[in-house]
């Protein structure tokens, strides 16, 4: 599955806001059906979000396994023709989520939206559950879960729970995991320093609320101009040591951070 640096959360019930979604740029757009959508709307949100994914690309989040629409939800998704994958929110264990891939149509991949304190423990198990393609971080959710107040933001209390998801990605050999929502909408400096928190913490991307938050996103995972000048200086350097370690700007560099050069050129 390619990697998207943003999925774009619309509510499933305005579908007026969809082709807005689709038009903001962003990696992928997530219709919602769970937390964006009031109970007595839940029907007519399934119904106009799979009549959209039988025409257009995108992704679904669906109710979650011990709710009254799971089982309508994934009924539905055999007429979204066009879906590139479903968002399984409160993913818990590997036999609740292996169960899910089961009732899916063949060949759509399910992302796993880990949201809790058993999800989090349990996160290198759902990583390698066959048709997982990548994990999800529900920050928020999480929080309220093991009864967390983060401060600040770069919430270095759940830094643990974040690296718990990197690991567990990185050994199973998935995508690097998508990060959780930064809910403040009119702080664009506070997002970025936030995404390039997230980056440096190993994720691959992040999730949004808002069209505007795409961009931003997408800026904090480019490398910025003095990562790529040091990149270039050490690959200019390297190519004259034929595999040995260098010196540059007072860092030793060996094969690990001359990798890491040829990374940030290649994003």
């Amino acid at each position: 599955m390619q990697a998207q640096v943003t999925l774009l959360f619309v509510p499933g019930d305005r579908p007026e806001r969809f082709a807005r979604a689709a038009a903001s740029g962003a990696g992928g757009v997530l219709v919602d059906l769970e937390d964006a959508v009031a109970p007595d709307r839940k029907t007519s949100a399934r119904d106009a979000a799979v009549a959209w994914l039988a025409t257009y690309d995108g992704f679904l989040r669906i109710n979650a396994v011990d709710t009254a629409w799971y089982d309508e939800d994934v009924a539905a998704l055999t007429a979204a023709r066009r879906l590139r994958g479903v968002v399984l929110p409160k993913s818990t264990t590997a036999d609740q989520v292996n169960a899910v891939v089961g009732a899916l149509p063949a060949g759509v991949p399910l992302l796993a939206l880990v949201e809790s304190a058993v999800g989090i423990r349990e996160s290198a198990a759902i990583a390698e559950v066959p048709g997982v393609v990548r994990l999800l971080f529900g920050s928020i959710d999480f929080a309220l879960d093991t009864g967390i107040t983060p401060s600040g933001p770069d919430e270095p209390e759940l830094l643990w729970a974040r690296s718990a998801l990197v690991v567990a990605s990185r050994a199973a050999g998935l995508p690097a995991p998508l990060d959780g929502v930064y809910t403040r909408l009119d702080d664009e400096a506070g997002l970025v320093a936030s995404s390039r928190r997230s980056r440096g913490f190993g994720f691959g991307g992040r999730l949004c609320v808002h069209p505007r938050q795409v961009e931003p996103v997408q800026r904090a995972w480019r490398p910025t101009e003095a990562e790529r000048e040091w990149a270039r200086r050490v690959l200019s350097a390297a190519g004259s040591f034929r595999g040995a370690a260098v010196r540059v700007d007072g860092q030793m560099i060996d094969r690990p951070r001359l990798e890491l050069a040829r990374a940030l050129l290649a994003r």
